[in-house]
């Protein structure tokens, strides 16, 4: 299975476990599309890449009642108008940046510390 299809399998089996099925007009839904299928894909892409779809899912608030499976209307935040099929009521985030990097904690800090006292503004130069 590709990542792509895994993907939409969690996501699948993570909405059948859900006991509401169904969205109303106004709720914060995702949908999902495939914005080009195998072999549409451009030749300039890796042979791997160019066998599977190019996927997309949007969340938006629905503009229609639907169930999941089903296509419905979506708006994006940004006022895009998208059309898909329903996969997730009220989805969460699950993505991640990985470990901290020990390295990189401090620099916010230091950072700020750097902006209060002018330096690099021809401050205290």
């Amino acid at each position: 299975m590709t990542e792509a299809g895994q993907h939409q399998h969690e996501r699948q089996a993570h909405n059948a476990a859900l006991s509401k099925n169904r969205c109303n007009k106004g709720d914060w839904v995702e949908v999902h599309n495939v914005v080009l299928r195998a072999g549409q894909r451009s030749k300039d892409v890796p042979e791997d890449t160019s066998a599977v779809p190019l996927e997309s899912w949007i969340r938006g608030w629905a503009l229609e009642e639907g169930a999941i499976g089903h296509e419905i209307a979506v708006e994006t935040a940004s006022g895009r108008r998208v059309r898909g099929v329903l996969t997730s009521q009220n989805p969460g985030y699950s993505h991640t940046y990985g470990p901290t990097v020990p390295e990189l904690a401090p620099i916010g800090k230091e950072l700020r510390q750097f902006l209060r006292e002018g330096k690099g503004r021809g401050c205290n130069d």
